[in-house]
């Protein structure tokens, strides 16, 4: 049995605000190295294109190609990984994206206008974007879940073309990820990752086009691409490590919260779990099992530096307080594990998913519940959303003025006009004003 303690706060104490924010601190500064090397590769692919894609993909990955085209899987490759999966992995990859592109297809959003009484129509078009990339973690870090998250909102809204990048390093390929690239509809894979991947996708190349976005989680230096060529395409986000905050009025199972805390604490040994209850019992009961649980876990090693360093157990006085502190933390991942969830849900403001009930675990989330599992980190889900189909949809304003609402509308923009000091604005508008 370990000895493991998670680091306790009480509400009610005068520091309570100071230890909560040290709790949450998280230093997400790219080290100079890190910033340097990335410096380097966007300015080599912008200059010399394939041939520097190829260079670093050979460096990095170790990935001898003579050329970008056998870079590029055909699509016969991404069908027979899928066909080669098990029956039941097989189904259940396809039940996932069948629930995730049923969810999405709700968040389409569609042009509209109106007409004024004097005939001027306003309204907006709404428009999917051309072309998307998507970048993919290869090698250790493989989830075929966040292709089917990226892919189908994408697919929804209407991309015409959604390119992948994932980098396969010594040349192995995970199945798994090429299946789920067959499934969400992916039209063009170059097997090619790293920050020389973002570069390639943010600038073009002689081989791959450029896109309009790019999507997908990264390392540090694919983060550090992503955040340097925001502006020439549109991203995402830059994402921190995953988090989890539970709150449990005392009555769910102990053992089932301390497993929701391992489910974030495994994905990185920075990934914040904390717990909020009213009931200390029920603290101390958590802190039991997350001692005799730990064990028997193959990521023991990776939870045990997650929960021991940035999780946290919290005692409040009641349900309407964790409820204040949840909106300070703004998590992404929240569970509210009470008896009427419901009731909660008007006092929550900030949290990128909302999980209701005893039942709902986070994992499902993470896979199959339909919504996406693409949620903002680091407090950024008090002015951020998911990703959805909206992301990969824009909006053009549509203004089409009558003759009769060029003279009323012509009054109040020459007026304003004048006043900035504006003459040819103003101008403008008066020559269709007639007399």
């Amino acid at each position: 049995m370990t000895a493991l303690t998670m680091t306790r706060l009480d509400a009610a104490a005068p520091d309570f605000k100071a230890r909560l924010a040290e709790l949450l601190a998280f230093n997400d500064a790219t080290d100079s190295a890190v910033q340097n090397a990335v410096s380097e590769i966007l300015a080599g692919v912008r200059a010399r294109g394939d041939a520097a894609v190829l260079e670093y993909t050979a460096r990095f990955d170790r990935l001898n190609a003579p050329d970008m085209a056998a870079l590029e899987l055909p699509r016969a490759e991404l069908h027979a990984a899928l066909e080669k999966l098990p029956l039941r992995l097989e189904k259940s990859l396809k039940a996932a994206a069948d629930r995730v592109r049923a969810y999405h297809e709700k968040q389409r959003q569609e042009s509209w206008t109106y007409t004024e009484p004097d005939g001027t129509v306003l309204g907006q078009q709404v428009t999917p974007l051309d072309r998307v990339g998507l970048y993919v973690p290869g090698g250790k870090a493989a989830y075929p879940s966040s292709v089917l998250m990226n892919a189908i909102p994408a697919k929804v809204a209407g991309v015409r073309e959604l390119i992948m990048v994932v980098p396969t390093p010594d040349g192995v390929r995970n199945d798994l990820v090429l299946a789920a690239a067959a499934v969400a509809g992916v039209d063009r894979v170059f097997t090619i990752g790293g920050a020389q991947a973002v570069a390639a996708l943010a600038y073009g190349t002689e081989t791959i086009p450029q896109v309009d976005k790019i999507v997908g989680p990264g390392n540090a230096y694919v983060a550090e691409a992503k955040r340097r060529v925001f502006g020439i395409v549109g991203i995402d986000m830059i994402a921190g490590p995953s988090e989890i905050l539970v709150i449990c009025d005392g009555k769910t199972n102990p053992d089932w919260i301390a497993m929701d805390l391992f489910s974030q604490a495994e994905h990185d040994e920075l990934a914040q779990s904390i717990l909020i209850s009213p009931d200390a019992t029920f603290l101390d009961a958590v802190q039991a099992s997350v001692r005799r649980l730990l064990p028997t876990l193959p990521r023991q090693d990776v939870i045990s530096a997650s929960i021991g360093n940035r999780g946290g157990l919290i005692l409040c006085k009641d349900l309407a307080e964790a409820a204040e502190i949840a909106n300070f933390i703004a998590p992404e991942h929240l569970e509210l594990s009470v008896e009427d969830p419901n009731a909660m849900l008007p006092l929550i403001r900030h949290a990128g998913a909302i999980f209701m009930g005893r039942n709902t675990c986070e994992a499902l989330g993470d896979y199959c519940a339909g919504p996406n599992h693409v949620l903002p980190t680091s407090r950024t889900a008090r002015f951020s959303s998911p990703l959805g189909v909206y992301d990969f949809q824009k909006r053009s304003s549509l203004i089409h003025v009558s003759e009769q609402g060029a003279k009323s509308l012509g009054e109040i923009a020459t007026a304003l006009a004048y006043g900035e000091g504006l003459q040819a604005h103003g101008r403008s508008a008066e020559y269709r004003m007639g007399s």
